[in-house]
């Protein structure tokens, strides 16, 4: 039975260290975009100026 129970631990484990990598990734991805569309923005000042 203990056997068992730490496996389901550390299997849950993983998931979660699997999680918390898939939500950095996810806001590095927003955080590149969102300095894309400064750029762009910036950009657009400078022709329209």
């Amino acid at each position: 039975m203990e056997e068992r129970e730490r496996k389901r631990e550390s299997e849950r484990k993983r998931e979660r260290e699997r999680e918390r990598e898939r939500e950095r990734e996810r806001e590095r991805e927003r955080e590149r975009k969102r300095k894309k569309e400064r750029k762009g923005r910036r950009r657009e000042k400078f022709e329209k100026g």
